[in-house]
């Protein structure tokens, strides 16, 4: 029996345009999905970013010496750019002091309060793309004669 043709209404029509819309919304639902993915990493290398910035910050405010222990020692916003030259984001820090300790055991002469310990506190910022930031502290000491108020 072969079908008739004036029963037939369009039902393969129907059929087909409901697949392609199904394939349709997979593949916008899919590049929307991959968009989102590469949006996040993007933001997780921003966010790695100020943090390595911010331990930069750390490092060069250690280089800056010398402390004092009545003026902070203040390392303005620096911009960081890389190979390209293309801005990577800035860094500021500032390193603080924090007191003064004695060191025990730490002098062999006959006064065991020649030497104190300078606590500092270093404080740092890094700052890139999409709001990412990151603070960053570290805490050393140094030996120096008693000078402790």
């Amino acid at each position: 029996m072969t079908p008739d043709k004036g029963r037939q209404r369009g039902a393969s029509l129907i059929i087909g345009l409901v697949l392609l819309l199904v394939l349709s919304v997979l593949a916008v639902s899919t590049m929307s999905s991959s968009t989102f993915g590469l949006a996040m990493a993007g933001n997780a290398q921003y966010s790695e970013n100020a943090f390595q910035l911010a331990e930069t910050g750390v490092e060069v405010a250690i280089n800056a010496g010398p402390f004092n222990d009545q003026v902070p020692t203040v390392i303005d916003p620096t911009e960081v750019t890389d190979l390209t030259g293309a801005e990577v984001g800035t860094y500021q820090a500032d390193a603080t002091f924090q007191q003064c300790t004695g060191i025990e055991g730490f002098s062999e002469s006959e006064d065991p309060d020649s030497y104190r310990a300078y606590h500092f506190q270093i404080t740092s910022e890094g700052r890139s793309f999409r709001g990412a930031a990151s603070r960053n502290t570290q805490d050393f000491f140094l030996v120096g004669p008693n000078g402790c108020m």
